[in-house]
């Protein structure tokens, strides 16, 4: 059956056709749909796990046990992989085990740019990138074969255009596989330094194999053109220097871009008398094409950051001006990034925003959008979890500098259980004065809305137990007492647990309370919900204005608040000083 798919799509297709068994992810954009679509897959057991390092060390015993096996990160997940990454590269497997990692050239919802076809190379294990949606669909089936022929995890690349991408695919049906017998063998399993020494000879000599068969395999594919121009591409790299050389050029297209296949590479070399490398950020492929001493172009002409486009690549190598678009007339308004109307973060943003003295050590979520004016709360974004631990050092750094700046820390629900915890307890542990703010709107809502451990349910959809916050403070050791619960829509509140924690000289917790505004279930109950302004009232002081709501506006003179994107949070008619704001409406239970 043929059908339009994004390349997410695709790999989840994919997977359940190859017979996958398990599969785990965290959610980060731009694999986040893999595993939504994974779900819809109830042959599959699927699940959203705590982070990145937990979901492929529960794919890791799966395939241990004998099932197929798959997880899906973005490229920063795979930092936090990276533990079981490179040891499951000596452990091998049982059932096929496939890592799925997302690239961000562009850095369209990334903290950095990084390349993570590096990531293939130090594991020291087989990498495939597919250029289309059909590839993904087609390199997933096969990445479990290879798996399980070369006892090895496969890792599958793609970027945000190969994932988020349509293109249309010819679907098959599953083939079952069964689970796999699994015996007792701690000198595969246990990779203790007397096995683990051996597993490395094992390792370089299977590198050599898969080097062999890449050379001869199916992911190989040469396009004669014009024998002036010679392209070497992967992924969506190669489909940009299609449309932009078309005929002008050869073409070598590389699917299984580690081991690199160099007799295949030195063979099309010969062939042409320019060659070049076009791939996107790093010069993965060229460095090590020049590696092989053969004379190449690259990077020398295109851009190391961001993403290429066939412009870009025409421009480099025909060294033709891009097409400049139609003239439209229209000049989009500028939006600048702010918290959704009503997001239950900003009450307690806006509270910390008037400490003007505060440092606020960020995180990775919509909070970070905090950091923007008019709230201007959160000096830094580094990664999950250093909103919490990157406090420590920075609050003994300031107490060493005799400096009495208090630092909080800010971080969602989802971040928290990602890997907010352990933060929280070396804060304890080592006395630290910070203070530490979990943002709790009871979903992971930056990626789109899914379930966390403190939802009550699990990706599958059954219910589970949904942990309580406090609590857990409590049992990382935070004295009660210092436990703060407010509801962020109550001004009032939020104001008295920054003045409270603000004031304690030891580790203090802030929790809020309130569900994303954009969770389809509080949308319905608030949809009556809207703030209007008495303009005999208003005396245009803007206090409104300083909330950073997209819903409230200064148009011609007045205030205005738009019913539509309002969903009645109260926000600014708690901070109204001439009581000119009413909220109208009822709340729907």
């Amino acid at each position: 059956m043929r059908e339009l798919l994004t390349g997410n799509e695709a790999i989840a297709r994919g997977a359940w056709e190859a017979g996958c068994h398990v599969a785990a992810a965290y959610p980060g954009t731009p694999s986040t749909e893999i595993l939504e679509n994974v779900s819809r897959y109830k042959e599959i057991y699927s699940e959203w796990s705590t982070n990145e390092k937990v979901s492929l060390e529960v794919v890791s015993g799966a395939s241990m046990a004998g099932a197929r096996a798959m997880c899906a990160m973005k490229h920063v997940g795979l930092n936090v992989a990276a533990d079981p990454f490179f040891t499951m590269s000596y452990i091998g497997v049982n059932g096929g085990l496939v890592i799925v990692d997302a690239d961000d050239p562009g850095l369209f919802s990334s903290q950095n740019e990084q390349d993570n076809r590096w990531y293939a190379l130090h594991a020291k294990l087989p990498m495939l990138e597919p250029s289309d949606s059909q590839e993904c669909l087609d390199f997933m089936k096969a990445a479990f074969d290879i798996s399980e022929r070369f006892d090895t995890p496969v890792l599958l690349r793609v970027t945000t255009r190969i994932c988020h991408s349509k293109s249309v695919v010819e679907t098959g049906e599953r083939v079952e596989r069964p689970v796999r017998e699994y015996t007792r063998n701690p000198a595969k399993n246990a990779m203790l330094p007397v096995f683990a020494k051996a597993k490395h000879y094992i390792v370089e000599k299977r590198l050599l194999e898969l080097r062999e068969f890449n050379e001869t395999s199916p992911f190989i594919s040469t396009e004669e053109g014009s024998g002036e121009i010679g392209v070497i591409a992967s992924g969506i790299g190669w489909q940009h220097a299609r449309e932009a050389l078309g005929d002008r050029a050869s073409f070598l297209k590389l699917g299984m871009t580690w081991p690199l296949p160099e007799k295949a590479i030195r063979d099309f070399a010969s062939k042409v008398e320019n060659l070049w490398i076009v791939e996107e950020n790093d010069t993965f492929i060229e460095g090590a094409v020049r590696g092989m001493g053969i004379a190449c172009s690259g990077k020398d002409a295109l851009p190391l950051v961001d993403e290429l486009s066939p412009a870009l690549i025409a421009k480099a190598i025909l060294g033709t001006k891009p097409a400049s678009g139609p003239d439209t007339g229209i000049t989009p308004p500028n939006r600048p990034p702010l918290l959704c109307a009503g997001c239950p973060h900003r009450g307690l943003l806006f509270a910390m925003s008037k400490k003007k003295e505060l440092v606020v050590m960020g995180d990775i979520g919509c909070y970070g959008l905090g950091s923007m004016p008019p709230l201007n709360v959160g000096e830094s974004t580094v990664c999950m979890g250093a909103g919490f631990s990157a406090v420590i050092g920075f609050q003994k750094a300031q107490e060493k500098a005799g400096r009495s700046q208090k630092v909080f820390g800010i971080l969602g629900d989802s971040t928290f259980f990602h890997s907010g915890i352990t933060g929280l307890v070396d804060a304890v542990v080592n006395k630290s004065r910070g203070v530490f703010v979990i943002l709790d709107n009871r979903i992971t809502a930056m990626t789109g809305q899914q379930e966390n451990p403190g939802t009550g349910r699990t990706l599958m959809g059954e219910e589970t137990a949904a942990l309580d916050i406090p609590r857990l403070c409590a049992a990382c050791g935070v004295k009660e007492n210092h436990i703060h619960v407010v509801d962020p829509y109550d001004l009032k509140a939020s104001r008295e647990a920054v003045d409270a924690a603000y004031a304690a000289e030891e580790t203090s917790v802030i929790v809020t309370t309130r569900p994303c505004a954009l969770i389809k279930e509080i949308q319905k109950a608030r949809d009556s919900l809207h703030c209007v302004v008495d303009a005999e009232k208003c005396v245009l002081c803007s206090s409104c204005l300083k909330l950073g709501c997209p819903a409230i506006t200064k148009q011609e003179g007045r205030i205005l608040i738009d019913s539509v994107a309002c969903n009645g949070c109260t926000l600014c008619v708690q901070v109204c000083p001439k009581q000119a704001i009413s909220r109208e409406g009822a709340l729907h239970e």
